[in-house]
């Protein structure tokens, strides 16, 4: 059975994983494109955006997809949408593999925000040391406070965009554990880290070293993300794909 994963997650990359060890999948994945140097994969990789709902809805046909699995970051609602709005015009079964959100602990000091603007505007007006964690589409948001210092961590440097004055960034690529994460934000002297609710262990380290070190972290939150069947780990989306290829093969 063909089968299309948008990826760009771990559970992304350990499904393509397991899709690549079996007999009973054709599977191709997916990528947005948006890291120079993706991590390399097991499957054949396609890399970019599709051109909309109608590219999609072009790419499906042309190379005879069967099924589709979202396994887009929690962030990635646009993409979704279109994978939603294709399959309902194709017909194709779509599974959403969704990844549970973080949730405060005990000494947790979060503010929740709806978006990286508000995020930006709570940051106030004395100047404070900033660990952002939101990737590199959003930094130039923060121009508008430009009375705080960041350290930004990313994949990948950007370019041409109007950035904070007091900017440094710190290119590295996930996963980080609680020890160096905290020795970071303790040699930085962060007063505040800034992060969105991607939820996973990959990337936790940075909310359980903000406990740690009591410090507060203004979360942003979700955006409403359309989903077809959901399931919550690699495994299940491998035993929805088999259910899905019986159905179709009437086996």
């Amino acid at each position: 059975m063909r089968v299309l994963i948008l990826g760009g997650t771990t559970e992304a990359a350990s499904l393509a994983r397991q899709l690549a060890n079996g007999t009973h999948f054709e599977a191709t994945l997916s990528l947005a494109g948006r890291t120079s140097a993706p991590a390399a994969q097991p499957l054949p990789t396609r890399i970019g955006g599709f051109g909309g709902v109608e590219g999609l809805v072009r790419y499906l046909e042309a190379e005879k997809i069967e099924t589709v699995v979202d396994a887009t970051h929690p962030y990635a609602a646009q993409m979704s949408a279109h994978a939603v709005a294709a399959c309902r015009q194709t017909g194709l079964p779509l599974a959403s593999l969704t990844r549970a959100p973080w949730t405060e602990q005990a000494g947790d000091r979060w503010q929740h925000v709806s978006n990286t603007e508000s995020a930006a505007m709570v940051l106030g007006e004395p100047p404070r040391r900033v660990f952002l964690t939101i990737g590199r589409q959003e930094l130039p948001v923060f121009a508008s406070a430009p009375q705080h210092h960041y350290l930004a961590r990313l994949i990948d440097a950007p370019k041409g965009e109007r950035l904070p004055p007091d900017l440094v960034l710190l290119q590295a690529r996930g996963p980080f554990d609680l020890a160096a994460e905290t020795a970071l934000m303790r040699d930085e002297r962060i007063d505040v880290v800034v992060s969105k609710n991607a939820g996973g262990d990959p990337t936790y380290a940075k909310i359980a070293a903000a406990r740690t070190l009591g410090l507060p972290v203004i979360m942003i939150a979700r955006p409403d993300k359309p989903a077809g069947h959901v399931v919550t780990s690699p495994a299940q989306a491998v035993q929805w794909l088999d259910h899905v290829r019986r159905s179709l093969r009437g086996v």
